[in-house]
């Protein structure tokens, strides 16, 4: 066939028009490239370009009330893998597992990620020693960087309410993990251009972001007040040898506690070690349990503020009472005979108390048990609060209300009973137990933020709350609690003797949690404190066993505190029965196996290391009950006063 030359021209001129179109159509996909998803494409790029190193900020510090420093970060050698440098994995693994004491499979897993950066799990927060040993070796790939690690200065001390942070600095319990946005701070990282093979890219150009510190936490812990309930733990369970005791010491007025701990305890710098079942469980909140007695103060200011009783109205106690058909028996057998609701309280009558409610009836009394707080968290600023049980309203019958009003039948838990008591006596407004009182800047540890608890709730009037605290003050003075009372101090309380409840919902024999609540001064409440004993070996009555501790610490901290003793105070029943005070020798400086042979009038707690005292608790000159036991804190020798 014989091609025209006007044919190849229009064949021409339409191939030249495929060659415009796929031209303005390379143009427009370059245009809309270029100018639409440039800035998008730009981005994917850089982040696949991108390499960041992180750089940790520093934790933040947590400190007592008074600015002591009792939990902070240190720094400590860890091994930081490049995999990419990494020469020899094999032989690598090899060295690094010999020098750490790991498998070498774990090891080799680690250096051969495709990753920037690696962390050697098993070469975090290593010895100096095992730092230069790796340095040693000089392997490509292999860094020995500046880490950090938490480190808790006094041991096992508030080591539930500070709780623990992790290998990462991440908290995991206690004030660590509540806060523990604010303490980490922001992390900070080099930043820089690499290949797919995390090669970096020549010409590129490296910044630098700083991290942020993380905050310092003021608590509202003070650390004497804290050292004295550890000191009483100790000694409660060397004396008692029982399941678990816990203690709380608290401002009755804001909320503010002062200190808390439980035993057994654990060290949070070596959690790991210790049984999760201690350290997961912050008894003073978590613990539920019937509160006995001590739970008769929300029933005796329910009654008062509704106008129920008197003071001074008469009660007869036969010994028991018939509620629905079953007998309700008091703990005296025989009962207290006639007696004032003054001497109900004084001496803890079950059937008192059980007339108390009746005349309060179930809306009413369990209207302000709840208006005290019960059944619900308290809002404390720490993790794991339990609630607490209580008869709900179509179980409540007559017999429920009865037992009700004695604290039996009901579950509660240590810092709620504080936070209820803490209202029936500050002139009866509720507050919110809390531990966080104020944030620091870490550069200029000035204070940036203060903790607000908020509004309080008033519950039951002024008048009302100083009946009660008249009341509690004469149980201390004439009742159940008389071994807690200070001389001078007005401490006013409650006895707690509640049995507990086993398995298969049964109570169990000769097992109790033995409690007292104290505060003082009973004019004006500076102090407030509990403490509970579950199941003392050998008389298990909380005014025999928890009564004196919640005394001694009543005393330590008052006088600690500087509060002044008062004059009017309401006069024991039995002076004979009454403890003397004796001064605290000076024991700073002095060999402890020379004190341990010549001191006996005080027993010896021993913290630490050493063979000298370098810290005493009590202070030197102080005045205490006799017997009051003295905490020694061990080191080498380095001057009196040291």
């Amino acid at each position: 066939m014989r091609i025209s030359s006007a044919m190849v021209r229009r064949r021409l001129f339409a191939a030249l028009i495929v060659v415009i179109v796929l031209f303005a159509g390379l143009l427009g996909r370059l245009a809309y490239v270029q100018l639409v998803k440039g800035d998008w494409l730009t981005e994917r790029a850089e982040q696949l370009w991108n390499r960041n190193i992180p750089f940790e900020a520093k934790r933040g510090r947590i400190l007592d009330r008074q600015g002591k420093v009792m939990a902070y970060n240190v720094s400590t050698p860890s091994v930081m893998a490049i995999p990419a440098q990494v020469k020899d994995p094999a032989e690598t693994a090899r060295l690094l597992a010999r020098i750490l004491n790991a498998p070498e499979e774990s090891i080799y897993r680690q250096i051969t990620k495709r990753s920037l950066t690696v962390w050697i799990k098993e070469g975090r927060k290593i010895s100096e020693d095992v730092a230069r040993d790796i340095q040693a070796l000089r392997l490509p790939g292999i860094a020995v960087t500046e880490d950090s690690k938490r480190h808790y200065p006094y041991g096992a001390m508030a080591a539930h309410v500070l709780g623990f942070a992790g290998i990462d600095n991440q908290g995991l319990s206690g004030l660590e993990l509540e806060y523990d946005k604010r303490l980490s701070g922001v992390r900070g990282y080099v930043s820089f251009k690499a290949n797919a093979r995390h090669e970096k890219l020549p010409g590129g150009v490296e910044s630098f972001t700083p991290p942020k510190d993380g905050m310092d936490l003021v608590t509202t812990i003070d650390f004497y007040i804290q050292n004295v309930l550890e000191r009483e733990m100790d000694q409660a369970m060397v004396q008692y040898q029982p399941e678990n005791v816990l203690a709380i010491a608290m401002d009755p007025r804001t909320g503010e506690v002062l200190g808390m701990a439980s035993r057994p305890t654990f060290n949070p710098a070596h959690y790991r070690d210790a049984d999760p079942m201690v350290y997961n469980r912050n008894l003073p909140i978590w613990k539920t349990f019937e509160p006995g007695s001590t739970f008769k103060i929300i029933t005796l200011a329910a009654a008062l503020e509704e106008k129920k009783i008197s003071l001074t109205e008469g009660f007869t106690d036969p010994g028991f009472i018939n509620v629905s058909g079953a007998r309700l028996r008091c703990w005296k057998h025989g009962g207290h005979g006639h007696q004032s609701f003054l001497e109900v309280v004084e001496n803890s009558c079950n059937p008192g108390f059980v007339n108390m409610g009746q005349r309060l009836g179930e809306e009413k009394l369990f209207s302000y048990i709840r208006k005290f707080g019960f059944g619900r968290k308290t809002g404390i600023d720490l993790n794991g609060e339990a609630r607490g049980i209580l008869f709900s309203p179509e179980r409540a019958g007559p017999v429920e209300v009865a037992t009700t009003a004695f604290g039996q039948g009901v579950s509660v838990t240590p810092i709620q009973q504080v936070a209820a008591v803490s209202a029936a006596i500050n002139g009866g407004y509720r507050v919110v137990p809390h531990l966080a009182k104020a944030w620091l800047d870490p550069e200029t540890s000035q204070v940036v933020e203060r903790e607000d608890p908020g509004k309080k709730e008033r519950i039951i009037s002024e008048e009302t709350s100083r009946k009660v605290r008249e009341a509690l003050e004469y149980v201390v003075a004439k009742g159940t609690g008389r071994k807690a009372f200070v001389d001078g101090y007005r401490v006013g309380g409650k006895t707690g003797t509640a049995q507990k409840v086993g398995p298969d919902g049964r109570y169990l024999q000769n097992n109790h949690v033995v409690s007292f609540i104290g505060f003082a001064p009973a004019d004006d409440p500076r102090l407030v404190v509990y403490v509970a004993v579950d199941n003392p070996k050998g008389i298990q009555f909380g005014g025999v066993v928890a009564a004196p501790i919640v005394g001694r610490i009543l005393d330590d901290g008052l006088r600690y505190m500087g509060v002044p003793k008062r004059k009017n105070q309401v006069p024991p029943e039995n002076t004979a029965t009454s403890v003397p005070y004796v001064e605290v020798p000076d024991l700073i400086g002095e060999n402890v196996s020379q004190i341990r042979n010549s001191l006996y009038s005080f027993p010896l707690l021993a913290t630490g290391r050493g063979s000298y005292v370098m810290d005493q608790l009590p202070q030197p000159g102080q005045r205490v009950k006799k017997g009051t036991p003295i905490r020694i804190y061990l080191g080498d020798k380095s001057g009196k006063g040291d």
